[in-house]
């Protein structure tokens, strides 16, 4: 790939010699902007013949090719310079402005250049908001989470972090009320009730014993209690005998 002259694109750059602005007019401004190091200028102009053959600038009319005049003047601070080819004494060609500001000489861009450079600075931002919307996505896209049995939900890692620092609050237990205990112990006798234990441990460490081994042993043998019966009989008889007759009372008439 060459590499681009500095005279290819001009639009970038600018040009004052400070010796000449004090005395900037419009008859000197055409004698400023014909200064050797001053890029916008064209050696090769009809204006350069003029200046060497000495002649005045009425004689540009009649030559033909690239020349240089005033267009506009504002003095001291505004000058706009048009370089244009001319072809006859009535027909030109403008080729390029040049203004001038404060004494600095800069180059007035085409509609082209001027269209072009707006078209690539939108497409720079247009390109940089869509970079910013498809990053803002993907990056949306990387918390969502999803589960069959759950669903979509959001997860994001700051949450993860505020909930390491904060202390987690003990829960208190409450005690039961009166309500709840009678509840649970009806509840319970109720199904002792309909599902009675098969075995019962009497005491601990012993071995569960059945149910019915324990209501057999409870029983009483029916001749004990024959016995009994016959021992507590007799012991109310001696208590009668020991007592005697009842007394009689005189009756008052």
């Amino acid at each position: 790939m060459a590499a681009v002259d500095i005279r290819d694109n001009l639009l970038g750059i600018s040009w004052v010699d400070s010796s000449w602005i004090p005395i900037l007019n419009s008859g000197s401004v055409l004698d400023y902007f014909s200064e050797r190091s001053n890029p916008f200028y064209d050696r090769t102009c009809n204006n350069e013949v003029v200046k060497m053959q000495r002649l005045t600038l009425e004689h540009l009319n009649q030559m033909v090719g690239v020349e240089y005049i005033l267009l506009h003047a504002q003095e001291p601070i505004l000058f706009i310079i048009r370089k244009q080819q001319r072809q006859s004494p009535t027909q030109v060609i403008p080729l390029a402005d040049y203004y001038i500001i404060a004494g600095v000489i800069y180059q007035a861009p085409d509609l082209g250049s001027v269209i072009n450079s707006r078209v690539n600075l939108f497409s720079f931002y247009k390109l940089t908001a869509v970079h910013g919307i498809q990053s803002a996505f993907d990056e949306a896209l990387s918390y969502c989470r999803y589960h069959p049995s759950k669903g979509y939900w959001w997860h994001f890692k700051d949450h993860e972090e505020q909930d390491k620092v904060k202390p987690k609050a003990k829960r208190k237990e409450e005690p039961s009320s009166i309500f709840q205990r009678q509840r649970v112990d009806a509840l319970l006798l109720d199904l002792r009730q309909k599902f009675p234990p098969k075995f019962v441990q009497q005491k601990s460490g012993e071995k569960p014993v059945p149910v019915d081994q324990t209501k057999k042993e409870a029983e009483p043998i029916p001749e004990a209690v024959k016995s009994e019966e016959k021992e507590t009989t007799k012991n109310v008889q001696q208590i009668v005998s020991t007592k005697g007759p009842p007394e009689k009372r005189m009756r008052l008439q």
